[in-house]
């Protein structure tokens, strides 16, 4: 039977099902912040071969993390609508083909970054692939409904991966930066969680909503969007920012606690989507004013 879905895997996978294992969209956010941390490394532009090399070694090892993803949850992947299409879960790529793709670009996204990065990038880039596909995903996922948060370093490590890249070295400031999206990210998919509760129950995963309810889990949203909230005050704090990056900041938390306060709302059944959608946005515009603010020479003048 094994060997029947490995030769119908053969004929029906294309070029795309590959893609696909890769998460191509969450990816390219991922490498936006990699890109924003290589930014804000240095006082004007980087090296740009570097980057470029760095962009390319860093994005490989997501991607074999993410098929890795797609091997180990493929069966779990079955039960739930938003990715019973997945190109293992359907049939048409077999698990032996996707591990032998993780190998592959995992090693050479490996490769790239020791040789013509820089080996702390290298071995930056391996933990946090090896956090998300195997501690986050074999492990945390089916073992605690905390299983976002504690996961959650490894998806905070790219605006570092793209700081130690451009300097070879561990900075503050880059840490800061881990430190909001490793706050930004349980609210994010706490609200995703909500919203598809009973696909993560049919499929056995204790999210929180599952194992604590829909109000403790909002609970946990507004305390982590506080704890949100104040890190987000400390590139200002710490003068790594100027007033422009401030008052962005500001007027994004105010519309993110908006949107919170509507998830308590157990009629209006969108909210929880909503604020999900939101926290991509917020997290991209966030990084848009922090680049700004450093490119701004006006903004240095005025802070």
């Amino acid at each position: 039977m094994e060997s029947m879905s490995t030769v119908t895997a053969q004929q029906g996978s294309t070029w795309k099902d590959y893609l696909v294992l890769c998460k191509p969209k969450v990816v390219v956010l991922m490498l936006v912040t990699v890109l924003v941390g290589a930014l804000l490394a240095v006082p004007s532009w980087p090296d740009m071969m570097i980057l470029t090399v760095a962009l390319i070694g860093i994005g490989a090892c997501a991607g074999s993390g993410a098929a890795v993803n797609h091997i180990i949850d493929h069966r779990l992947d079955t039960k739930m609508a938003r990715t019973k299409n997945r190109p293992i879960a359907k049939g048409r790529v077999s698990p032996e083909q996707g591990l032998i793709f993780a190998l592959l670009i995992g090693i050479g996204g490996f490769a790239l970054l020791w040789f013509v990065v820089n080996p702390l990038t290298a071995l930056l880039s391996l933990a946090s692939l090896l956090g998300y596909a195997v501690i986050y995903t074999l492990f945390l996922k089916r073992a605690t409904p905390q299983n976002i948060t504690i996961g959650g370093l490894a998806g905070a490590m790219p605006p570092l991966l793209g700081w130690t890249a451009m300097t070879g070295q561990v900075d503050p400031n880059a840490l800061l930066l881990v430190l909001i999206i490793f706050a930004w990210t349980p609210p994010h998919f706490w609200a995703l969680a909500i919203h598809k509760k009973d696909e993560y129950a049919e499929a056995n995963i204790p999210m929180l909503p599952v194992t604590h309810g829909n109000h403790f889990t909002r609970i946990h949203i507004v305390l982590y969007s506080l704890l949100m909230f104040a890190s987000t005050l400390m590139p200002f704090i710490t003068g790594m920012s100027g007033w422009l990056y401030l008052i962005g900041m500001l007027l994004l938390n105010a519309r993110q606690f908006w949107m919170v306060k509507l998830i308590f709302d157990e009629t209006n059944e969108k909210a929880p989507m909503e604020l999900f959608k939101y926290s991509i946005q917020y997290l991209l515009w966030l990084f848009v004013l922090i680049l700004i603010d450093h490119y701004t020479i006006a903004s240095r003048i005025i802070g």
